[in-house]
C-alpha cells in the first residue's frame, strides 16, 4: 500500500511539473499575441482611422462645393418655374 501511495505522489508531482511548464508556455504565447496585436493591428487601425478622416473630409468638400450649390440652384429654378406657371395660368 505504501508503494502505491508513493507512486501516486510521484505521479502527481510529475503532473504538476508538466502543468506548470504548459502554463509557462501559455503565458509566453499570450505575451507574444499581445505584442503582435500591438505591433501589427494598431498600425492597421490607425490607417483605417486616417482613411475614414480623409473620406469625411472629401464628403464635406463635395457637399460644400457641388451638392449645396446644385440644390440651391435647382430650388431657385423650380421656384421660378412654379411662379411662371402660376402667373401664366391666372391670366
Amino acid at each position: 500500500m505504501a508503494l502505491v501511495r508513493d507512486l501516486a505522489i510521484i505521479l502527481l508531482a510529475v503532473e504538476s511539473l508538466i502543468i506548470g511548464a504548459v502554463l509557462i508556455v501559455l503565458v509566453w504565447e499570450i505575451r507574444n499575441l499581445a505584442k503582435l496585436l500591438r505591433e501589427e493591428i494598431k498600425p492597421i487601425l490607425e490607417s483605417a482611422d486616417e482613411t475614414a478622416r480623409t473620406v469625411r473630409g472629401t464628403t464635406v468638400f463635395v457637399s460644400d462645393t457641388f451638392v449645396n450649390p446644385m440644390v440651391r440652384a435647382s430650388g431657385f429654378v423650380s421656384g421660378v418655374a412654379q411662379a411662371l406657371r402660376i402667373l401664366t395660368k391666372h391670366r
